[in-house]
């Protein structure tokens, strides 16, 4: 993540530069797309070593929603960075001027090379994040052969109009990704149900264990995206035993050991056993 980062970082602040002297927005717009990466994959190699610091006191869950909150500034930047293309871009399309097609060409080809090199160095990676950093990059990498293409074109054919209509494509491209990806980001980092399938399978799994009658104040969570956080009631048919509590306590494990979660935190309640928590209003998902 540290060589992709330092390769966008440097071509990020050329394109700038080049978009501005070869008077292309086409080449603002990459230029926008690629700071948006350059951010992700800078908050991504620090948050990543942030992230495995242990729990403490304070943090008692760790750190690892730190790069939630990072996709969120990111987020709110690229969106910024979007609408500041589309303002450059808009008027041009009443009034194309005609980019430097040699210098477009230049930058595109640096482009191809530079996206080119970072994504195969995350290609492999395994984390959520390396593979999502390694889709945006291949993006990127398509992203500058598309200009390529619009400065062979104008450069044997006078059509500047070509030149806003690809800003306005790209821009338009990453605002739907953007929006999309911050909209999923803030539903997790307001501790919404990472995955509703995923949680009914957690759910069915639990109410299947003969000795459970019921299940309720079910909370499915995530800290980060990939590491998920569940706790649950459950209610037993009968009074159990200490030998019978323990073997329910490892058929609960098996149960779970699949999901990969990585806290849980179990209640088992004896029929006619009141519920501690059953005076809070918040959403019980009795059963």
């Amino acid at each position: 993540m540290g060589v992709a980062f330092w390769l966008n970082f440097i071509f990020t602040i050329i394109e700038f530069i080049g978009g501005w002297l070869t008077n292309s927005v086409a080449i603002m717009a990459d230029a926008v797309h690629d700071l948006g990466d350059t951010l992700s994959i800078g908050m991504a190699w620090v948050l990543a070593k942030l992230g495995k610091q242990q729990a403490d006191e304070t943090f008692t869950y760790g750190f690892k929603r730190l790069s939630l909150f990072g996709a969120l500034i990111n987020g709110g930047i690229l969106i910024g960075g979007s609408i500041w293309v589309l303002t450059e871009a808009l008027p041009r399309l009443m009034d194309p001027q005609m980019p430097m097609t040699e210098g477009m060409m230049v930058l595109a080809i640096l482009g191809v090379v530079v996206n080119g090199a970072a994504a195969f160095k995350l290609h492999g990676g395994q984390t959520l994040n390396e593979k999502v950093l390694n889709w945006h990059l291949l993006e990127d990498m398509f992203g500058w052969v598309a200009v390529l293409i619009v400065a062979i074109v104008l450069h044997f054919f006078h059509f500047p109009i070509l030149d806003p209509i690809l800003s306005i494509g790209f821009t338009l491209f990453i605002l739907f990704n953007v929006v999309r990806h911050v909209s999923q980001t803030l539903k997790l980092f307001l501790q919404a149900t990472p995955d509703d399938d995923l949680q009914q399978k957690i759910k069915s799994g639990l109410l299947s264990l003969e000795e459970v009658k019921g299940l309720h104040h079910l909370h499915f969570w995530s800290l980060d995206g990939e590491h998920h956080v569940l706790t649950a009631h459950l209610v037993t048919h009968a009074d159990l035993q200490p030998e019978k509590l323990k073997q329910l306590k490892q058929a609960i494990d098996a149960a779970l050991t699949p999901f990969e979660l990585a806290h849980t935190t179990i209640e088992i309640e004896m029929p006619g056993e009141s519920c501690r928590d059953e005076t809070t209003h918040e959403h019980s998902h009795n059963h």
